[in-house]
């Protein structure tokens, strides 16, 4: 028998043209996948941001498709030991859900904790040469101390050489797919992958089936930098998927770093044009990471992402705790920021955030902006 609730929040992943943004505005309105697969069209109607064909499409003929083909979902994920993790549950990555176009639904098969205190991406070129190689296994020996996480796209060059290094070396390793579960791309790789199974994992976001297009990739790219504390790019040219990740790891607030390559190597200037612009920091050695990560802190084995160890959720509400939980994460935050992000409607959370101030946890700042104290 399968569980009700991931059955409907499965569903609501698969609806035509109702994307991840859409999808939390719908949850943070009715609460739970089921309701919002129950809600009637007049109540759809008055959610901001549901518009006609997104009314049509949730309560068509498009709903008994989606409620069944989640259901072989379902039942494949079941057989295959696949985890399905919708962005309400806790084994969902910390790191991935608050990032604005988070996606609202990961497939996983692996052994690796995607909430690891530590996470790097490692991230390049196809045309990896030779010294790319060679840099990437120095770069994952250096940071066996730290017994990190180590997240790459299972492409050809940088990315495999990131992988193998890693299993090499005793640690955990993720390839973030661009293809469903069972369409291994590319399937020269399945060796590799096979291995990952049982030292990290291999994790999507496409349905069972979903084949190789190219405009999967830089959404791929996006979960890279979203579940990684930093992002290494070991050898990239000017052009190319290790720049796009590099760019959605900035504009996530995530550190980057380069690693400059022979000066005139086509295969480094991409490296070499974000250490001169300022957008990566250069990598010379493991310090350079650990600095930058603050992983060289005894005091920070936590991780940034985790909420501030005196807060205890026995304190508050489930409510008042989800607030507090983003704000430890994220230092200040908007009102409008705090409501999406721990999916409550604004009206409820100004009234929370009251509740805070008195108790003296929350401190309001000027242009509704909040603090923890």
């Amino acid at each position: 028998m399968h569980d009700d609730t991931l059955l409907h929040e499965v569903a609501l992943t698969l609806f035509p043209g109702i994307g991840p943004q859409l999808t939390r505005q719908l949850m943070s309105y009715g609460s739970s996948a089921k309701n919002v697969l129950h809600l009637l069209p007049g109540k759809l109607r008055k959610i901001p941001g549901v518009g006609p064909k997104a009314v049509a499409t949730l309560t068509g003929t498009e709903r008994t498709t989606a409620l069944r083909r989640a259901e072989e979902t379902l039942r494949r994920a079941e057989k295959e030991g696949v985890q399905l993790l919708f962005y309400t549950s806790k084994q969902f990555p910390k790191r991935l859900k608050q990032l604005p176009d988070a996606p609202t639904l990961l497939y996983y098969q692996g052994t690796a904790d995607l909430n690891a205190p530590k996470t790097v991406g490692i991230v390049g070129t196809r045309q990896a040469t030779d010294y790319g190689r060679e840099q990437t296994e120095q770069l994952v020996r250096g940071l066996v101390p730290h017994r990190p996480l180590v997240v790459s796209g299972l492409a050809y060059g940088i990315d495999i050489f990131a992988h193998r290094a890693a299993l090499q070396d005793g640690l955990e390793t993720v390839g973030v797919m661009a293809t469903g579960l069972d369409v291994l791309y590319p399937a020269a790789h399945r060796k590799t992958a096979e291995k990952m199974l049982t030292q990290g994992g291999l994790l999507t976001e496409f349905a069972f089936g979903t084949q190789p297009d190219k405009y999967n990739f830089p959404s791929r790219n996006r979960i890279i930098a979203g579940l990684s504390d930093g992002t290494v790019v070991v050898e990239a040219a000017r052009k190319g998927g290790a720049l796009i990740t590099a760019e959605l790891a900035i504009s996530y607030d995530r550190e980057v770093l380069a690693l400059p390559g022979p000066l005139g190597s086509p295969a480094s200037a991409g490296c070499h044009d974000l250490i001169k612009t300022h957008k990566a920091a250069l990598y010379a050695e493991p310090k350079d990471l650990e600095e930058l990560l603050n992983w060289d802190a005894a005091l920070h084995q936590s991780g940034k992402f985790q909420a501030a160890p005196t807060y205890s959720p026995h304190d508050f509400t489930p409510e008042e705790f989800k607030l507090v939980e983003v704000l430890a994460s994220s230092k200040e935050e908007l009102l409008d920021n705090l409501s999406w992000k721990a999916q409550l409607p604004v009206h409820q959370v100004a009234t929370l955030l009251l509740g805070l101030e008195f108790k003296g946890v929350v401190k309001a700042l000027p242009g509704k902006k909040f603090v923890l104290i």
